[in-house]
C-alpha cells in the first residue's frame, strides 16, 4: 500500500522513483520489520504474561524443560505481524505471487493460533488432534497449490540442480507435490522448534537464501546468465523474504536462550510453509532440502524413532526424538545444541546457493 501511494510521486518528486527498485523494499521492509518486533516484543511478553499464556510442557520430554513452564508463548505472532504488515506495505499487491504467500502464511498462522489456544484453554500440549491439523493443512495447500498453477505464467514443473534445462513436467502432479512441499516443510518447521532460538535460526538463514534465489529468478538477464529458470514476478517475494528474515531476528531478540517467550506453533507453522511457498514459486523446490537440512533430519529422525519402535516393540535409535533431544540427552548444553545446528544452516544454505552457479 505504502509502495503504491509513495511510488505513484515519482513523477512529480524523482525522489520516490528509489521505490521502483525491489533491493530498496527489501531493505526497507527489513528495518521496517526489525524494528516493529523490538518495539512490540516487550508489549507482547507482558500481555501473554498477565493472561497467564505459558508454555505447558510434555511430561515425557526432558527434565530439565520442566523450569520452562510458564514461559510466554505464541509469540509467532510477533513475527507475524511485522511480516505481514511490512510486506503489505512495500509489496507491490499488483503481484499475484505476494498475496499467495500471505494466503499461505496467515491460513496455517490461523491453524498454529487454534492449536495454541487449545492448550492454552485445556492447560497441556495436547493442543489439536493429529489428524485435524494435519487435514486443516492438506486443505489449505491444496488450494494455495491450485491458485498457484492459475496464475499466468506459472509453469508445473521441477526444475533439477546443478544440470542445465533439467526440467520434470508434473501437469496436475504438480498439485500433489506442491502439498506435499508445504506441508512437509510446516511440520519440520514446528518438530524443530523444541529449544531457545533453535528454530528460528534456521528459518531466517532460508528466508536470506530464498531472498537470493527469488532476486535472481525474477530477474531475466540474472536468470539467462545462470541458465536458471525465470520465473515473471518472482522477485517481488524478496520484500517478503527480507521481512521474515528481520522479523525472525527481532523475534530472537526474546527467544534467545534462556527465552523470554516461545514461538508456538503459531509461529514454526506458518513459516515453514511460507519458505515453502517461496520455493515452489521461485522454481527451487528440490534444493529447499538442502536450505532446510536441519529441518529435514529434525522430521528425519522422528519418522525413524517411531517406525523403528513399532517394528522392534520397543527399541529405539535415539535417546529421544526430535534429534536435538537426544544430544540433549548425553549431555550437550542447550546452546551449544542451537549454535551447531545454526552452523550446520550456514552450511547447507552456501552449498545451496552454490547450485545458482554450478550448472
Amino acid at each position: 500500500m505504502l509502495y503504491h501511494v509513495l511510488y505513484s510521486l515519482h513523477s512529480s518528486y524523482s525522489l520516490f522513483n528509489v521505490f521502483r527498485y525491489i533491493s530498496f523494499r527489501t531493505l526497507l521492509a527489513a528495518l521496517m520489520a526489525l524494528t516493529i518486533s523490538f518495539l512490540l516484543g516487550p508489549v507482547l511478553i507482558r500481555r501473554l504474561t498477565a493472561n497467564r499464556i505459558g508454555q505447558p510442557i510434555r511430561t515425557d520430554g526432558p527434565a530439565r524443560h520442566q523450569v520452562k513452564a510458564g514461559t510466554p508463548t505464541m509469540g509467532g505472532t510477533l513475527i507475524l505481524f511485522s511480516l505481514l504488515l511490512s510486506t503489505l506495505l512495500l509489496a507491490d499487491l499488483a503481484n499475484p505471487y505476494v498475496w499467495l504467500v500471505l494466503l499461505v502464511t496467515l491460513g496455517f498462522g490461523l491453524i498454529g493460533f487454534v492449536d495454541d489456544y487449545r492448550k492454552y484453554r485445556h492447560g497441556n500440549s495436547a493442543g489439536l488432534r493429529a489428524r485435524q491439523k494435519f487435514l486443516a493443512q492438506c486443505g489449505i495447500a491444496a488450494v494455495a497449490s491450485l491458485l498457484l498453477m492459475q496464475v499466468p505464467g506459472f509453469s508445473p514443473i521441477v526444475v533439477a540442480p546443478f544440470f542445465k534445462d533439467a526440467y520434470l513436467h508434473l501437469g496436475w502432479f504438480y498439485l500433489p507435490f506442491a502439498m506435499l512441499v508445504l506441508v512437509g516443510a510446516s511440520n519440520a518447521v514446528n518438530l524443530t522448534d523444541g529449544l531457545d532460538g533453535l528454530a528460528i535460526g534456521p528459518v531466517m538463514i532460508a528466508a536470506g537464501t530464498y531472498m537470493i534465489f527469488a532476486y535472481v529468478a525474477g530477474n531475466v538477464k540474472l536468470a539467462e546468465y545462470l541458465q536458471i529458470f525465470y520465473v515473471p514476478g518472482a522477485g517481488e517475494l524478496c520484500i517478503f523474504c527480507g521481512a521474515m528474515a528481520a522479523a525472525g531476528l527481532g523475534f530472537l531478540w526474546f527467544n534467545a536462550y534462556p527465552a523470554q517467550m516461545f514461538m508456538g506453533d503459531v509461529g514454526s507453522l506458518p513459516l515453514g510453509a511460507a519458505v515453502a511457498m517461496v520455493a515452489l514459486v521461485t522454481k527451487h523446490e528440490i534444493v529447499l532440502m538442502l536450505v532446510g537440512a536441519v529441518f529435514v533430519v529434525e522430521a528425519l529422525s522422528v519418522i525413524a524413532q517411531v517406525a523403528y519402535f513399532r517394528w522392534t516393540g520397543g527399541k529405539r535409535i535415539f535417546l529421544m526424538a526430535p534429534i536435538h533431544h537426544h544430544y540433549e540427552l548425553k549431555g550437550w548444553p542447550e546452546p551449544q545444541i542451537i549454535v551447531r545446528f545454526w552452523i550446520i544452516s550456514i552450511i547447507c544454505a552456501l552449498l545451496a546457493l552454490s547450485t545458482l552457479k554450478l550448472r
